[in-house]
């Protein structure tokens, strides 16, 4: 089971396409929010505690990681998407651009200007998720994240199409979780505040 985990809000949060910039960390309220995704992972079992090697992803993976007892480990396939020339402009300037509905109608016939597409994207993320559940059979494992990498993950496990995955909203610090079986993935929550309820993750762990 995989638990991914977007990473907690920063002082651009919502306002700048940060991208793989180096230097962002967590705000304050990303600290708290950090710790709070904590909380709830650790009424679970986790097994390995993985990230994102951007600051604000190892933040929040290091709050996990104290509350739950695993090191965290850093894992490149689960970095943020390459916006290329769009990194670090900012959103409302992008959202002026003719290619901003491609980006949010078309997504798998859109490549960001030097930068990744978004099939290079999700299948770079399906290779660290196989990696993850090879190396973690039947075990729970956080995988903290960023927004898109996280909607893109969850609408490969729906099996929606690339071009629908922006419909799907994980806020700062949600949890959304992801039972992978030999019969295909079942997701249990997306963008939650908590783990899924106990009985159930117990029913899908016994098959």
């Amino acid at each position: 089971m995989v638990c991914f985990v977007r990473h907690g809000t920063t002082a651009t949060t919502g306002k700048v396409l940060p991208g793989r910039a180096r230097g962002l960390h967590l705000s304050d309220k990303g600290l708290d929010e950090a710790a709070k995704a904590g909380e709830a992972l650790a009424r679970a079992s986790v097994s390995a505690v993985y990230a994102s090697p951007l600051e604000r992803t190892r933040e929040t993976a290091s709050a996990i990681s104290r509350r739950v007892g695993r090191p965290v480990i850093a894992e490149r396939g689960l970095i943020e998407c390459d916006f290329g020339s769009w990194t670090g402009e900012p959103l409302p300037q992008l959202r002026k651009l003719p290619e901003w509905h491609a980006v949010q109608h078309w997504p798998s016939g859109f490549r960001f200007p030097g930068g990744e597409s978004f099939v290079e994207l999700q299948s770079r993320l399906a290779d660290a998720v196989g990696r993850l559940c090879r190396s973690h059979p039947g075990e729970v494992v956080v995988a903290v994240s960023h927004a898109d990498c996280i909607k893109v993950a969850l609408a490969s496990a729906l099996g929606m199409p690339l071009d629908l995955f922006q419909r799907i909203v994980v806020a700062p610090c949600s949890i959304s979780t992801v039972i992978y079986t030999s019969e295909g993935p079942k997701v249990l929550a997306m963008g939650s505040t908590g783990m899924p309820a106990h009985p159930a993750l117990a029913r899908e762990r016994s098959r």
